[in-house]
């Protein structure tokens, strides 16, 4: 099923709906579906032929996202490439991707201009919004191919899309993600989360990740999808009371951030259905503030881009117990395995462990990707024995519940234990002063490896080192603590907002 379903779907619903609004400009189901056939249009007479690898480098943007379902019409397969990568990472990603054709705002015709002599496959470059050297502006290039005929050709291949891994521990992958991949993951996201009438979703994170792709479920019912352009909390208020917004996905920092916004407790969000988070692990005490301010409609899921967003799923109604109270105990869980996803806990030698048992998260559903492009040696590795490896050690508790205790790469081995940083950064974001931290093991004479926390502090506050120490031990014991604390105005993350653990530790092995 193309990637053009879910807008099909929603302009047979009715072309005149609102599809796509950016500020006071919005495109319909009907122009974005008129727009798709002349994307694909353009495509073919530049030479694109089903199955090619087009990318798009844009802010998020109605016209650049109408762009994937043009590639869709055409049979090419999308690359969303992330503006926010560097120069040399999305040289490596075109290439990678052997991307013949790139779609891209002015604004980034500088980083073009760098990275497209090195790639010579890329041979049809598009600017969105001007001529720029030899790249035609959209519109021109649109006219150019108005009279073409063109008829969409029949399916070449099930992969839909190609996704990097973002390399932040060693050099990026591609995934394949199939049209199934995509279906599996609209399914579970219609099935475990409420939708109420034609949902309103409002997209301020980047098109390119989670945010992109959760417009997919919500254009097959007929919604409005409300685009940000850039990160902005106060404007994110303004427009969630403005269009009366049903639907918004944020990851654990930014929600910190709104958590002290100074506009939150004043904004009207009485519309709100569903508030999903992930992309991180985030602190229960924070989700709790969350469900007590924002209101009971926070929505965990848990994926990969190798799993799209969807391996656990936790609605708002499991945030709560029967009574209405919040359910604290489920706050620190990833919620349970979705529908149509096979969840198991595998242990080193590969036998499934029973509930409570710590091991290596592993999953079997329609969800997981084709594999890596053009690397059959790590596809195999994180297909072995016929399970996906997430890479993640957890748990299941005996009502099913996922716990993610942590990254297996993130584990500390102190004094002969093994302590999972995530449960201490979990008991260091109950504190309130604290807005968010990274836990990590250095080298250490005694313990082999000692605790070392670097944390980032709610504005204008302070608090001792012995006192976030002590702290923590009276939460999880003394072996787990912190031998080492030290403070940053702000923690290194990635383009999605993932603190870079791996530029925590060379930070501070560099003093």
């Amino acid at each position: 099923m193309s990637l053009t379903y879910y807008l099909d779907k929603g302009a047979s619903l009715g072309r005149d709906a609102p599809c796509l609004t950016l500020g006071d400009a919005t495109l319909s189901y009907g122009d974005v579906q008129d727009l798709s056939h002349s994307v694909a249009r353009a495509l073919r007479r530049s030479g694109v032929l089903p199955g090619d690898k087009v990318g798009i480098l844009s802010a998020n943007d109605p016209t650049a996202f109408s762009c994937v379902f043009g590639i869709a019409r055409a049979g090419a397969v999308w690359c969303p490439i992330n503006p926010r990568n560097g120069a040399a990472e999305n040289r490596e990603l075109l290439g990678l991707f052997d991307c013949t054709a790139l779609i891209f705002q002015s604004s980034y015709a500088p980083l073009v201009k760098e990275i497209a002599g090195d790639l010579p496959a890329l041979t049809v470059l598009v600017c969105l919004d001007s001529d720029v050297g030899d790249a035609p502006s959209f519109e021109r290039w649109l006219a150019e191919a108005a009279e073409d005929p063109f008829e969409a050709p029949g399916p070449v291949g099930d992969v839909v899309a190609l996704v990097g891994t973002g390399g932040t521990t060693g050099r990026p992958k591609g995934v394949m993600l199939t049209d199934r991949n995509i279906e599996t993951m609209s399914a579970i996201t219609l099935m475990s989360y409420p939708f109420e009438g034609r949902p309103v979703y409002l997209a301020l994170a980047p098109l390119t990740h989670a945010a992109g792709v959760l417009c997919f479920p919500v254009m097959a019912l007929g919604g409005r999808v409300v685009v940000m352009a850039k990160p902005d909390l106060g404007e994110f208020l303004v427009l969630a009371e403005r269009h009366r917004v049903t639907h918004t996905f944020l990851p654990p920092t930014l929600i910190y951030m709104l958590l002290g916004h100074e506009g939150l407790d004043a904004a009207d969000l009485s519309a709100l259905q569903c508030f999903w988070y992930g992309a991180a692990p985030m602190s229960a005490a924070r989700l709790e503030e969350a469900i007590t301010r924002i209101g009971p409609v926070m929505a965990q899921l848990f994926g990969q881009s190798e799993a799209p967003m969807m391996v656990s799923t936790m609605a708002p109604r499991d945030h709560l117990n029967a009574d209405g109270s919040v359910a604290r105990d489920r706050l620190s869980s990833a919620g349970r395995p979705a529908p149509l996803v096979t969840v198991a806990i595998m242990g080193e030698g590969g036998a499934l462990l029973p509930s409570g048992e710590r091991g290596e998260i592993v999953v079997r559903s329609s969800l997981v990707m084709a594999g890596y492009y053009k690397n059959p040696e790590a596809t195999a590795e994180v297909s072995a024995r016929g399970w996906h490896h997430t890479g993640d050690i957890g748990y299941l508790d005996d009502q099913g519940f996922l716990f993610i205790v942590d990254r297996a790469k993130d584990m500390v081995i102190t004094g002969g234990f093994n302590v999972y940083s995530a449960e201490v950064e979990q008991a260091l974001m109950a504190h309130e002063a604290v807005r968010d931290c990274a836990v990590v093991g250095l080298p250490d004479e005694k313990w082999g490896e000692r605790v070392t926390a670097v944390v980032q502090l709610q504005p204008g506050v302070c608090v001792s080192t012995e006192e976030l120490t002590a702290f923590v031990k009276a939460r999880i014991g003394s072996v787990k603590a912190p031998k080492q604390v030290e403070f940053r105005p702000d923690l290194p993350r990635s383009t999605v907002g993932k603190v870079l653990k791996t530029d925590v530790r060379r930070d501070l092995l560099g003093r």
